[in-house]
């Protein structure tokens, strides 16, 4: 909320400012054209010099030049303005402090981190886990991604990392909503099962995914090798045994049908916490965001309703957070 204050206050003033410079250039050249004869020229006036002419010129056109500033400043007010609305970043005093994220790119539970950090424009690292070697990590007991660690500490499990951050960043915000937890729950024990079978689906959709890892990874030449195919072999075979553990007849149908639950459950709001995304909306999105543009994606997309939401997400969400090394 702060940020759209300041965006609305910073669009205040910017309007004003262009306002009274508009006011003015008005009046001057009101006053240029009150005292000028036929042609322009000011009655009883010398020629003027090249130079002063050219001066005279420039200062005749500065309207135009100003209502092109107040343009452009009229549209810097507004992207500042939705900037500020697409990012609900915590106040300076909440904000956490040096993020540093363990993660696989394609992960689902990864993105779901990635997707609330980015829409609160907290500022975070991230370290590209060799999923072979995990050699990133061996520094922590606990073995799986994501680790998120702040000013240090460790912490793990994607929905506890986000219930800890939520805290943390909101700490008046004491009441739980049930239908928020509802849906955040049948992400962790529904739509996440469904993706690896439909990622992984064929030999060629392993390596679309994989190809995707090793070259989001700081490996070497061998390792993304490494990475691509045996990554992309072992992942086959285990969502041959997640589609049979979680009795996924068919692949495909499995993703839409979990598609256009999810959009039934929208009940045509824009999103689930109404006007603007609530942390079921970011486990929704997170977890769908490695797999949009992939085949698995592309097709989700084309066969269900869920494109115009996954939409208004990423313009909620805007630009990423994470810091560039």
């Amino acid at each position: 909320m702060r940020s759209i204050r300041a965006a609305q206050a910073l669009s205040s003033r910017t309007l004003l400012l262009s306002s009274r410079a508009l006011h003015g250039a008005a009046a001057a050249a009101a006053s240029t054209a009150t005292s000028a004869g036929p042609g322009g020229r000011r009655l009883g006036a010398q020629p003027l010099p090249l130079s002063q002419a050219a001066s005279s010129s420039s200062s005749r056109a500065m309207p135009g030049g100003i209502a092109g500033a107040v343009s452009f400043s009229l549209t810097f007010a507004t992207m500042a303005a939705a900037e500020a609305k697409a990012k609900e970043r915590p106040p300076l005093d909440l904000l956490p402090q040096n993020v540093v994220l363990y993660q696989y790119q394609a992960c689902p539970f990864c993105n779901k981190v990635r997707a609330f950090l980015d829409y609160h424009d907290i500022p975070y690292k991230v370290v590209e886990v060799n999923p072979l070697s995990k050699k990133e990590i061996k520094w922590s007991e606990y073995k799986k991604v994501p680790i998120l660690t702040v000013d240090g500490e460790q912490l793990v499990d994607s929905s506890d990392i986000i219930n800890i951050l939520q805290q943390r960043i909101h700490p008046d915000d004491k009441v739980s909503n049930e239908e928020e937890e509802k849906w955040r729950r049948w992400v962790d024990e529904h739509l996440v099962h469904v993706l690896s079978p439909n990622i992984y689906r064929t030999t060629s959709e392993a390596l679309e995914s994989f190809d995707y890892i090793s070259k989001h990874g700081n490996f070497s030449f061998t390792e993304r090798f490494a990475v691509k195919y045996a990554g992309a072999a072992a992942m086959y075979m285990v969502s041959k045994k997640l589609k049979k553990k979680y009795n996924i007849i068919d692949e495909r149908a499995s993703l839409y049908d979990a598609a256009n639950t999810w959009m039934e459950a929208l009940n045509g709001r824009d999103f689930l916490g109404g006007s603007k995304p609530n942390l079921a909306d970011l486990a929704v999105f997170g977890v769908l965001r490695p797999i949009r543009y992939l085949r698995a994606g592309k097709d989700m997309v084309e066969h269900t309703q869920i494109g115009e939401w996954y939409q208004r997400m990423e313009d909620e969400i805007g630009q990423p957070s994470r810091i560039q090394e």
